[in-house]
């Protein structure tokens, strides 16, 4: 046994054992220090000095840089420490832009926290002069990029490579002229930017935030002659609440069914009901690649970055990707062709509306394959966030509210679709519905638990069905899938699916998401909301969803027929070869 490891935090002793840095020490023991530039599933940086603490015989540190160790003597609050961050924070302002009343972030902004809890009211150091702003970045449908309130703490820098291996986002020029942008200072919509928001997710102040939509959407709901039909996916039930006080990973779909209807929407369905109708395609696609053998491994297409990814990067790749679209592009032609019949709604009248935890997904509703007759099935994309401001906006007292149900016939849905929300959640309910197509026999055990877990970011899992082997790859960040695909070029790939999300850990970790400075232990409790909501459903596998089998019974004919194709199927293309260059 080895001898317990112990150093002092303000006089008391405190135990650690292999955390990285001393910051984690300090958060352990239920203590904190300010950071700006620290983000858990990071690399430590040690670029905004914020996180400074004095230690006996070693001076000042910065926690988050300096590994733990036995018998040291850390003090937080220091005269020293305070002068120091109080000083950043007033260098910071001095060349922010503080037109925090009109920020989006404004509320939500650690510069601003700080600034408030430090009493920083005088700046000893000049403003910035007005010459020396620079153009805000509305080009991405997805991020505003506003460079005048960057503070150079590197996190989004950092998450673009980290997670996605891609360098979107960079340092330029030295000295008082260092910037984060783009290369060569583009457009975020000229680079190869897939959209996926864990920038913003990161960032502490406004310099990197989620287009704003909901004014438009509000015109919308006020507008009489409209009908407003809004769907929600599944990770965004176990979030919304972080907004509203309640603890991460706690269901409040009945809450959100309530809300959206107070708000004014009219009509409240669910993209669980689609997820299962993906998974009735996807599976299909992948059973009839299996037979024959053909465009092995199949790869997943929910996750608009991920397809966006292929299409810069590896557009020789695309006869992998699954020709289905994403739960929320399948419900969405759904409710345009039956909303009208079923309801008796004008098409032209008609608004539909997705709640994603997912930026990516405002770039996916303006694809251009997923439009008819020159107009979107999906009219406008929300994110977790956006929502959680309209609820506030209007006034509703979101946990008094009484839960409701969601409106029929698009509203049921199985286990096997809530799990979507999780890394490896579309691969566990694919294999679900595979097993019983495949063998004819029931699948009494559903639970798949090899295929879990937020942290892992690559797992290989090795499935029987009847004496078949099948290996499924999950994977969670462009980083990971890139490997996956050398994997295959390379011929050294042995697996015939692979699941692939941008985000780590899955949409319950979308840049779109409640934000989190640990979002470590907060994915893994959203992950844990959506797989106990799968426990509790009386119906875990998507074939058995009877408003799914009416579907097709009515309107689509079978998985993967003509009719299905038409409305459920896209198709992918070179993006620079001429079909794209507008978006």
């Amino acid at each position: 046994m080895t001898d317990k490891k112990t150093l002092f935090i303000d006089g008391k002793e405190v135990e650690f054992t292999n955390e990285p840095n001393l910051l984690e020490v300090i958060r352990k023991a239920g203590l904190n220090v300010p950071t700006f530039c620290y983000r858990p599933d990071l690399t430590s940086f040690g670029a905004c000095r914020m996180c400074v603490v004095e230690v006996e015989g070693r001076g000042i540190q910065s926690s988050c840089t300096m590994p733990p160790e036995n018998g040291l003597k850390i003090h937080l609050n220091t005269e020293k420490t305070r002068r120091i961050r109080k000083t950043v924070l007033e260098l910071l302002l001095a060349n922010h832009d503080r037109k925090c009343l009109t920020c989006e972030r404004s509320g939500n902004c650690e510069l601003q926290q700080y600034a408030e809890e430090y009493g920083i009211k005088n700046i000893r150091f000049p403003d910035k002069k007005e010459e020396e702003y620079l153009p805000v970045d509305e080009s991405s449908y997805s991020i505003v990029r506003d460079p005048n309130k960057c503070i150079l703490c590197g996190a989004c820098v950092r998450a673009c490579t980290e997670f996605q291996g891609h360098s979107v986002l960079g340092f330029a020029n030295r000295g008082s002229k260092t910037v984060v942008q783009p290369m060569g200072g583009r457009p975020l919509a000229e680079v190869d930017c897939v959209n996926c928001g864990q920038c913003a997710a990161v960032c502490p102040t406004g310099a990197l935030t989620i287009k704003n939509e909901v004014d438009k959407v509000w015109d919308e709901i006020t507008n009489p002659n409209k009908t407003v039909v809004v769907q929600m996916a599944p990770a965004t039930r176990v979030a919304l609440g972080e907004m509203f006080g309640l603890p991460a990973g706690e269901n409040t779909i009945g809450l959100m069914n309530a809300a959206l209807r107070k708000i004014g929407f009219n009509l409240v369905f669910d993209t669980n009901f689609s997820a299962d109708l993906t998974i009735m395609e996807e599976a299909t696609e992948f059973l009839g690649r299996l037979n024959s053998g053909k465009d092995l491994p199949l790869f997943t297409s929910c996750c608009p970055a991920w397809v966006k990814y292929l299409e810069d990067q590896h557009p020789d790749m695309l006869h992998h990707l699954s020709t289905c679209k994403s739960p929320m592009s399948m419900l969405s032609p759904v409710l345009v062709d039956l909303v009208p019949k079923y309801f008796n709604v004008e098409r032209e009248n008609l608004v539909v509306v997705a709640i994603m935890p997912c930026t990516a997904k405002k770039y996916e509703c303006k694809r251009p394959e997923l439009a008819r007759d020159g107009r979107p099935d999906t009219d406008y994309v929300l994110t977790t966030q956006e929502l959680g401001k309209m609820i506030k906006a209007a006034g509703i007292d979101f946990k008094a509210l009484t839960p409701e149900p969601n409106d029929s016939p698009f509203g049921e849905y199985t286990g096997a679709a809530t799990i979507f929300g999780a890394s490896g959640g579309v691969a566990e309910a694919a294999a679900r519905t595979a097993y019983e197509v495949v063998t004819g026999e029931t699948l009494n055990d559903v639970d798949i638990k090899q295929m879990r877990g937020t942290s892992n970011r690559s797992r290989s899992i090795e499935l029987d069905i009847k004496g078949s082997k099948l290996v499924v790859r999950v994977v969670s960040t462009l980083l990971e899938a890139e490997k996956a695909i050398q994997e295959i070029k390379a011929g050294k790939a042995d697996f015939q699916l692979l699941e692939v999300m941008a985000c780590p850990g899955g949409c319950v970790n979308g840049g779109g998401q409640p934000r989190s400075c640990d979002n470590s232990a907060t994915k893994q409790e959203r992950a844990q909301g959506l797989y106990k909501e799968d426990s509790e459903l009386n119906m875990r596998k998507s074939h058995v969803n009877p408003s799914v089998k009416k579907l097709y019974d009515e309107y689509l004919e079978k998985p993967n027929s003509h009719k299905s194709h038409e409305i459920l199927h896209t198709v992918y293309k070179n993006r620079f070869e001429g079909s794209y260059k507008d978006l």
